[in-house]
């Protein structure tokens, strides 16, 4: 598929997205690879459900440098953190959703651990609900360099797969193109509000 093609599909995600109110206020960020070089991210402070191709930043992902000057998302790093880790991902989804930002709170250990629903089949290579899926979970930081540092020394030892959680912050995950990342985000949610759910009814 071309890159045009891909950045429609993009637009197209972030606006389903801004739909669901899955990246209230302007926050959020969506990107996709460009080349291996470069990826195209979403500019700052802007409404997730009317962005249009104009509103998509050309970054260098060994360097987190625009060659426009214009200003890209909060969580620049984390997106190319990802270009660099994973050489197959095509795009990047970050959300900020209730479901997300609660359990990411409620959840004290190092991962948030889905097993049991039939739904896992929505990630890449999970063939059943049998299968313990872990999310890992990161400590939220406003040094995005730091955090990025972090998380890149965790995958060094650990499985990353389909995203990972920010406490009190949101969802980010990936695929190798669009339609994968969405797929991914929209099977995430879907586990998330039914383990949420979950935890509420067991514990009353």
């Amino acid at each position: 598929m071309t890159q045009t093609s891909q950045l429609d599909q993009l637009v197209s995600a972030c606006h389903w997205i801004g739909e669901r109110g899955w990246a209230p206020a302007t926050g959020g960020n969506m990107s996709i690879r460009q080349d291996a070089e470069f990826c195209l991210l979403s500019e700052s402070g802007k409404d997730k459900g009317s962005l249009t191709r104009d509103d998509f930043i050309q970054v260098k992902i060994a360097s987190n440098r625009v060659p426009s000057g214009r200003k890209p998302s909060a969580e620049t790093g984390l997106h190319t953190l990802i270009y660099r880790l994973f050489p197959e991902a095509g795009a990047v989804l970050h959300t900020h959703t209730v479901n997300s930002t609660v359990l990411s709170r409620v959840e004290k250990g190092a991962a948030l651990e889905l097993q049991g629903y039939e739904m896992q089949k929505t990630l890449a290579g999970q063939h059943s609900h049998l299968d313990c899926v872990p999310i890992a979970l990161f400590d939220n930081d406003q040094d995005i360099d730091g955090l990025a540092k972090h998380i890149e020394q965790f995958a060094a030892q650990n499985p990353l797969r389909y995203g990972f959680l920010l406490r009190g912050h949101g969802l980010t995950c990936w695929g190798k193109d669009v339609n994968e990342a969405r797929r991914h985000l929209e099977g995430l949610e879907f586990l998330f509000q039914c383990e949420l759910q979950r935890r509420v009814l067991e514990s009353q």
